[in-house]
């Protein structure tokens, strides 16, 4: 049925709506079908994967939604694009070092998604960063390679120190970063314990001044690092104990999702410095880790607005790799191995959470009737303001609507008039309203107060998802991230609306969406049709999502699938991981499921001694009850 509708939209504007050029490229796209069409490597555009389509193939052998799909194959593609953005800067300015890009596992520790991040990097030789015990224990297991490189940041105890001390017996790098001054006595005590010199690291704190949501990541109140006069010490106490030569690395975070290059510029300046002087103090340094920060481009305006980034990748690459070699050439200190921890944009374009619109709420007024002259004042001022309502005087009408509005929930509070009377005067008031905003769209500029009713009058689609489960960074700290249809592109979107999930919680809704520079209220979508699905897609939200996601009225994890291109241009499903049960999620919570069993089922024999539910009603109800213990947490499609 998709794209039988006859219309004057087109594919075009689809793509302007969305911005999907923006925030897409190279890896979506919508195709002549009107889907949304992913391009996993673009180094092969013409073999692309209908969204739609695999998402109903998906369905057919089982996997209900929601599903998070992850493409392989971009994952891959972020890996080499960023690697080959250093190797240019590199020849560029003839810089006499090289690059190892590190994943830190903080971004998305799901074993498939590190699994693959170690098979793709092992070509540029990606390392991992941990920031954790139960991080850095991922890392070993999954560094199998000899050469590996494992950075170890965070807090730390004495068995964390002494477990990564260990590790670098292994036929890997394993390096120690000092986040504060007291875990140099825990060094101090491991290397004493386990006779193996550490190879050590420091994370400073910048003066630096930070941008966007985690500019506190840097500057003297930022939570980890060490201040100059800290690391002073660091240097001195670590000469004392003749160790000065373990000191190999220099690190410092300037924040995530850094949108201005400006941020960056600053920092890699004044760390480039502190690596040079500490060298010239006579730190045996061989390393310079620039963090994180490499933003992500979530509206597509390519600007310094939050959601966004003024600088692409090469920049970044050539401006850190700029700012390190002037300033190791400026005293001819050796040029360092420059590292940098880019997870977000290594995972987040990867990740597709589909869902499926199960419901909505729509303000329907319809058209008004003249209530006639025998009715109350209240209903014939309103009809009186619809009748009225043009281009001219749309902020005059929107005040009478209010008005009266708000006079007949006063007289009905009062008795005066009746429930039927006040619902009439709301139906009245919604059609002055949808009145209103008809005529505005006439006008080049419109009042405030008036634009305010799109928002308004918008309506509630409800998703088959948890957005406390599968983006929470929405509900947190208003994360934009591209939503849109994933079919029907090629139909206009004539309907505005918020998003709701099935969760129970009023924060469980999303009301803000890409715009340019700019966050808008509504999103454009198509009308729901009786007997037709409608699918949308959460874009780019493979970094962070999945760990922070909660079990908000017990919804699990999402079925996952992670599917890649094979040498044909068609695509195969690598790993199906399945979606949390209700028994599992239970179980979290301590419920022991055969308990549950056990006592309803004495309820319902209870029950059915006293003729209060019959036999077939007691075989029913169990067969339901045993059955959703073995079910997904979400809505599936025979529901």
């Amino acid at each position: 049925m998709d794209g039988e509708r006859e219309n004057t939209w087109t594919i075009q504007k689809s793509i302007e709506t969305y911005q999907i050029r923006g925030w897409g490229h190279p890896y979506f796209t919508i195709n002549e079908a009107g889907h949304v069409e992913v391009i996993p490597d673009p180094e092969r555009p013409q073999f692309g994967i209908d969204l739609f389509e695999f998402v109903n193939d998906l369905e057919a052998r089982g996997v209900d939604l929601p599903i998070l799909i992850r493409f392989s194959d971009i994952l891959k593609d972020r890996i080499k694009r960023i690697n080959e953005c250093f190797a240019k800067a590199i020849v560029e300015y003839e810089y006499k070092g090289t690059y190892r890009g590190v994943f830190p596992t903080k971004v998305n520790q799901q074993r498939h998604l590190i699994e693959e991040v170690v098979e793709f990097g092992a070509a540029w030789r990606v390392g991992l960063e941990v920031g954790s015990k139960p991080e850095l224990l991922i890392a070993l297991a999954a560094e199998q390679e000899p050469g590996g490189l494992v950075i170890c940041n965070g807090y730390k105890d004495q068995k964390y120190i002494e477990t990564a001390l260990l590790a670098q017996r292994f036929d890997k790098t394993v390096i120690i970063v000092l986040e504060r001054i007291e875990e140099l006595e825990f060094v101090f005590r491991a290397q004493k314990k386990t006779g193996i010199r550490p190879c050590l690291g420091v994370r400073a704190k910048l003066s630096s001044k930070g941008s966007g949501r985690w500019s506190g990541s840097i500057g003297d109140r930022a939570k980890f690092g060490l201040t100059a006069a800290e690391i002073v010490e660091v240097v001195d106490r670590l000469a004392e104990h003749d160790m000065l030569d373990c000191l190999q690395l220099l690190h410092y975070h300037a924040g995530s999702q850094i949108s201005s290059i400006i941020t960056i510029k600053n920092a890699i300046r004044e760390a480039s410095n502190i690596y040079v002087e500490l060298y010239k103090m006579g730190a045996n340094l061989k390393y310079l880790d620039v963090g994180g920060g490499l933003a992500v481009d979530y509206d597509g305006s390519k600007t310094d607005f939050h959601a966004s980034k003024n600088y692409n990748i090469q920049e970044y690459a050539y401006d850190i790799v700029a700012a390190i070699a002037e300033a190791c050439n400026r005293v001819n200190v050796p040029h360092p191995i420059i590292i940098s921890e880019s997870g977000r944009a290594i995972a987040a374009h990867q990740s597709v959470l589909i869902f499926e619109v199960v419901g909505k709420n729509e303000v329907q007024p319809g058209i008004p009737t003249d209530p006639g002259p025998n009715s109350h004042r209240i209903l014939q001022q309103l009809y009186e303001t619809y009748i009225g309502v043009h281009p001219k005087n749309v902020q005059e009408s929107y005040h009478d609507a209010m008005q009266s509005k708000e006079e007949a929930e006063s007289l009905f509070n009062f008795g005066y008039i009746s429930l039927r009377e006040r619902a009439q005067a709301e139906k009245l008031f919604w059609a002055c309203c949808k009145r209103i905003l008809e005529a505005s769209k006439k006008l080049k500029r419109v009042p405030e107060e008036v634009s305010q009713l799109e928002r308004l009058m918008a309506a509630i689609y409800y998703g088959n998802f948890s957005i406390f489960q599968s983006i929470p960074d929405s509900w947190a700290i208003d994360q934009l991230f591209p939503i849109m249809p994933i079919h029907r592109l090629n139909e206009e979107p004539s309907v505005r609306t918020t998003l709701a999930d099935l969760t129970c919680d009023s924060d469980g809704k999303i009301d803000h969406f890409i715009d340019i520079e700019d966050v808008k209220h509504v999103l454009p979508v198509h009308p729901l049709s009786e007997g037709e699905r409608y699918f949308m897609g959460i874009f780019l939200n493979g970094a962070y999502q999945e760990i922070l996601g909660d079990l908000h009225n017990l919804f699990g994890d999402t079925n996952a699938v992670h599917v890649r291109l094979d040498e044909k241009g068609g695509y195969e499903i690598v790993h199906f991981v399945k979606g949390d049960e209700i028994r599992e999620v239970l179980s979290y919570v301590e419920y022991e499921p055969n308990i549950m069993v056990d006592r309803v089922r004495r309820q319902a024999e209870r029950a059915r001694r006293q003729g209060l539910i019959t036999s077939d009603q007691f075989k029913l109800l169990m067969k339901h009850y045993e059955e959703s213990l073995g079910s997904y947490t979400y809505l599936t499609s025979d529901e």
